[in-house]
């Protein structure tokens, strides 16, 4: 499975007392090669388990790979922002919106009910993986 990894997913698949924790497990069991993430989504997700460490460690030990540099987009990350103003989005979104534009064939695995609304290419709608 290729895959675009979101907080929510990293924080469940970590915290197991997260309601989304055996699905997690289960997405990530699925997992054949790196997930691509950026540094946002790696950030938010230390900060969520309190664990820089544990979140280092998967970037290192390949489960999670950083695939995304914000100063080669930043125009295209201020036109999402501006795009989605009235959902308030948060830098690791519009990073992730981007990433599925650039890697079409990869999947955003997200517990974010935004990734619904949110749309790539202006008009496409993202691929997802999320919680039933």
């Amino acid at each position: 499975m290729k895959g675009i990894a979101d907080t929510g997913f990293l924080v469940a698949l970590v915290n197991s007392r997260d309601r989304y924790h055996e699905w997690a497990l289960h997405v990530a069991e699925q997992a054949s090669e790196p997930l691509l993430t950026c540094e946002p989504v790696v950030a938010e997700a230390a900060y969520h388990l309190q664990d820089v460490a544990l979140v280092l460690e998967m970037v290192t030990e390949q489960f999670l790979s950083l695939s995304f540099n914000c100063n080669d987009h930043l125009a295209h990350l201020a036109a999402l922002a501006s795009r989605y103003e009235d959902r308030h989005p948060d830098l690791a979104d519009l990073c992730l919106i981007r990433m599925s534009e650039l890697y079409p064939h990869h999947r955003v695995i997200t517990a974010d009910e935004d990734f619904r609304v949110y749309r790539r290419n202006k008009r496409e709608v993202i691929p997802l993986i999320c919680p039933p």
